[in-house]
């Protein structure tokens, strides 16, 4: 006769091999394990965002719309999948550029599973236009739209006055640029200056406010608005829409003097003239008086030979003057050429192997940094999970009940003694309680509660 073994589960939980026999019990069937909608939707929760709490995502941009919350949707997509994406308000509006239907992009942010709806989206953080720079893409953007609306057309630009006295200057009351421009305008006009920062947080509006508050003045005949150089993101300000509109509409001609030659902003795209910097700025005003003193000096030859004193005096002062901005002229290409071979070296510089390797080390650092932060996050989220876990089948334990005075008794054969009719008198017994094992003998037994 074929012998069948089955393991049986103890009442407690514990594994008790049964001596052969040939009418082995039925086995006890496994407990189901049986999830509430809630339990099921928290265990998704916990194993989905740990591992995607940092996670960069590439893809299409599709539907995007920006809410009266400022929170940013769109959906995210390629040719297999469609991930629902949210970029939360302070994130949102860090967004240098337009969101367009159909861009490609590369997002980073992380997984959310929201459980009363059961809805699983990518919260992003931070986007990067692919293959094309943030920066770069938002400029690109405003241009053609301003373009479109005409704030480019030649027709609308005016001349500077002929012969201006007085000029406003909105840029930074510190930096390099102001005392480029007094240094050449000194003596030959008389110059207002309205401070405010020109990068950074806040400096796009403060340009646009300077350039309303003195484009209101009557005492003045034309403005300067600029800076010295600097990278994309220093001479950011000078390419918000904000200041373009300002200037735009400014009652007096404005001259756009930012960076070096070699920068265009869309501030000298929407100017009345483009200076390439900020001391070419002050050279056209100072030249545009040079200009009338010689037209006034060929006027003057007439009466030369009826008035000689007058002439004479009137030629002399003309003759000083233009020493004078020839002197400033000069020191001002001097210190444009010094700019430019500045300039020079640090563009070396910046296309050097060891700035690049300096570059990328700095990016490793940071991205580093990212993972090391997401994989300790998603760590002690892990070891929550597994000492609550331990803790409840600690609690769960047969052990445990033991420990609390409880105990087991099998008969001879391994079977767990659950009604006193199972033994008879004289059969040896085996109690398994917290430490240990007791074998005993039954003398007698009785189906009451009686001891």
């Amino acid at each position: 006769m074929k012998t069948v073994y089955r393991l049986r589960t103890t009442g407690g939980g514990r594994a008790a091999w049964p001596a052969a026999g040939p009418s082995p019990e039925p086995p006890t069937a496994k407990p189901k394990r049986v999830y509430s909608v809630t339990e099921l939707a928290r265990e998704i929760k916990g194993l989905l965002e740990p591992a995607f709490a940092v996670v960069w995502v590439e893809g299409e941009v599709s539907d995007p719309k920006v809410y009266a919350s400022g929170h940013l949707w769109f959906d995210l997509k390629d040719a297999g999948a469609v991930l629902k994406s949210v970029m939360w308000r302070d994130d949102a509006s860090r967004l240098k550029f337009a969101l367009d239907h159909g861009l490609q992009v590369v997002c980073c942010g992380r997984i959310e599973f929201y459980p009363p709806r059961g809805d699983v989206k990518f919260v992003v953080e931070a986007i990067e236009p692919k293959g094309l720079g943030a920066l770069q893409l938002a400029f690109e953007q405003l241009c053609a739209k301003l373009q479109k609306e005409g704030l480019f057309d030649p027709a609308r630009k005016r001349p500077l006055p002929a012969f201006p006295q007085s000029v406003g200057i909105v840029t930074s009351p510190t930096g390099a640029a102001i005392e480029d421009m007094l240094k050449i305008l000194r003596g030959s006009v008389r110059v207002l200056l309205y401070p405010t920062r020109v990068q950074g947080d806040g400096a796009a509006a403060g340009i646009a406010r300077g350039i309303g508050i003195l484009s209101a003045r009557e005492d003045l005949d034309v403005l300067i608005v600029g800076r010295g150089g600097g990278s994309l993101e220093d001479l950011w300000a000078f390419n918000e829409e904000i200041v373009a509109r300002a200037i735009a509409a400014s009652r007096l001609p404005v001259i756009s003097a930012v960076g070096h030659e070699k920068d265009t902003a869309i501030s000298d795209l929407v100017a009345d003239v483009r200076a390439p910097t900020p001391t070419k700025g002050a050279e056209l005003l100072v030249a545009q008086r040079q200009q009338v003193a010689w037209r006034f000096l060929r006027a003057m030859e007439a009466p030369a030979l009826t008035e000689p004193e007058q002439w004479l005096s009137e030629l002399t002062e003309t003759l000083d003057a233009a020493r004078d901005g020839l002197a400033t002229t000069t020191e001002a290409a001097l210190m444009t050429l010094t700019e430019r071979v500045r300039l020079a070296h640090a563009h070396v510089w910046r296309q050097s192997p060891r700035a690049l390797v300096e570059r990328h080390i700095q990016q490793l650092g940071h991205l580093r940094a990212s993972l090391t932060d997401g994989m300790g996050r998603a760590l002690e989220r892990g070891l929550a999970r597994i000492t609550g876990a331990a803790g409840r089948l600690h609690a769960l334990s047969p052990l445990a009940v033991l420990a609390r005075g409880y105990s087991i008794t099998f008969d001879a054969q391994g079977r767990v003694v659950r009604r006193a009719v199972q033994v008879p008198a004289g059969a040896t017994l085996r109690t398994r309680v917290h430490e240990g094992q007791i074998i005993s003998r039954v003398e007698r037994t009785t189906e009451s509660h009686e001891v």
